[in-house]
């Protein structure tokens, strides 16, 4: 009750117009849904409607990933140099404000682990509006993060990766998002299928995730949400960031994007974190070992690394394998080793192995700030409030 009554205070045509959450502990699971699919419609809300999780994608790409390192296709501390020559003989630049070819050669190769760990060089640095040589590069080259997903497809986007210096050495500092988007570009060239193939074959099939991937097809599209964002012409309305009724993932993507492409459900990504949660298990499918599963979900960087991620971890958090990992209790749910991510569409996934729980909240309503949205801080209250024991 409190759940519910937590999360319908914010269902409205300003706010947040739809909502599906689950919380699931110890074999109990509740699902809340509140409000429509679309403001243009009076379909509810369903417990199988269908979300984009933007970057809620990210720890399934490191579990893609991981599947290879255990098949040895792939090694977490070799140069991923052979598979991913755009990434050859890099130039690092000097400092973040010099001039793209005022630049240093790279002390190393870039690895899995600096993919993995996003520390590779290259992401988003967070200065707006845009003020940096690097970051304005990236956004004229098409490879700048932004809600908006790469149109190009995996080899035109590694050149033009390779085409850029990278903001900092291999392993010196932590950036976000585009690390998830070149492992997914070696993974399909690693495993010989694309991205989305690969997962559906190691992951999703296995799982039962049979609403989970980078496209809607056209019989699934009526469960399809709508996503929205602030009107930018009127700050009181919202205005659509994505219509399912001519949404762009009813369409094959040109880029399967390992770092925010895929459509998930509560019950789809659930069966994830079940497997997560149950040490790479789930009814009986082992998608990964308890060793990588733990690895993952461990903190990866260094305080050197850290430098300057405040605004994505504050004080108690950091960073495993593709998902954020919980070091220090300074919220109800923050629990140490606590592991997940939230996605800029309007979504939340954490799992807490220590209070063997693990939560879901799915909205139409995009993230605006890197500010966690009210809905979000009173969804994880209200699913930790109820623990008793």
């Amino acid at each position: 009750m409190r759940l519910h009554d937590a999360l319908a205070a914010h269902v409205s045509s300003t706010d947040v117009p739809g909502i599906v959450a689950l919380v699931s502990r110890r074999g109990e699971t509740h699902v809340v849904t509140l409000g429509r699919r679309s403001l243009e419609s009076d379909a509810p809300m369903t417990r199988d409607t269908i979300f984009r999780i933007a970057s809620m994608t990210k720890p399934v790409t490191a579990v893609a990933a991981m599947i290879l390192v255990e098949r040895c296709r792939l090694r977490l501390d070799e140069p991923v140099d052979t598979l991913l020559p755009e990434l050859a003989n890099r130039r690092v630049l000097k400092s973040l404000e010099s001039p793209l070819d005022d630049t240093v050669p790279a002390r190393r190769s870039i690895t899995l682990r600096d993919l993995l760990t996003f520390t590779f060089g290259l992401g988003a640095i967070m200065v707006w509006p845009s003020k940096h040589p690097i970051q304005k590069a990236m956004q004229e080259a098409g490879v700048g993060p932004n809600p908006y997903l790469a149109t190009l497809s995996p080899d035109e986007y590694m050149k033009r990766m390779g085409s850029l210096p990278l903001a900092y050495q291999p392993g010196e500092r932590w950036l976000y998002h585009t690390g998830s988007e070149v492992l997914g570009v070696l993974i399909a060239r690693a495993s010989g299928q694309s991205l989305g193939a690969f997962m559906h074959d190691h992951l999703f099939g296995p799982l039962g995730m049979h609403d989970t991937g980078f496209q809607v097809p056209a019989d699934k599209i009526g469960r399809l949400a709508s996503n929205y964002m602030t009107d930018p012409k009127d700050n009181t309305k919202l205005g659509f960031f994505d219509d399912a009724r001519d949404s762009r993932w009813s369409r094959p993507p040109a880029f399967e994007s390992g770092g925010g492409g895929l459509v998930s459900t509560v019950d789809d990504y659930l069966a994830f974190q079940h497997m997560l949660l149950n040490k790479g298990r789930h009814r009986g499918e082992r998608i990964l070992s308890r060793p990588s599963v733990e690895l993952m979900m461990t903190d990866q960087l260094t305080p050197a690394q850290k430098e300057g991620t405040e605004l994505f971890f504050g004080t108690s958090a950091s960073w495993g394998l593709g998902g954020a990992v919980i070091t220090r209790r300074t919220d109800l749910w923050t629990t140490p080793g606590r592991y997940g991510w939230d996605g800029g569409y309007g979504s939340s996934a954490h799992l807490d192995p220590a209070e063997d729980i693990a939560g879901i909240l799915m909205t139409t309503r995009m993230m605006e700030s890197p500010q966690l949205p009210r809905v979000f801080a009173d969804f994880w209250t209200s699913a930790y409030q109820s623990i008793d024991d």
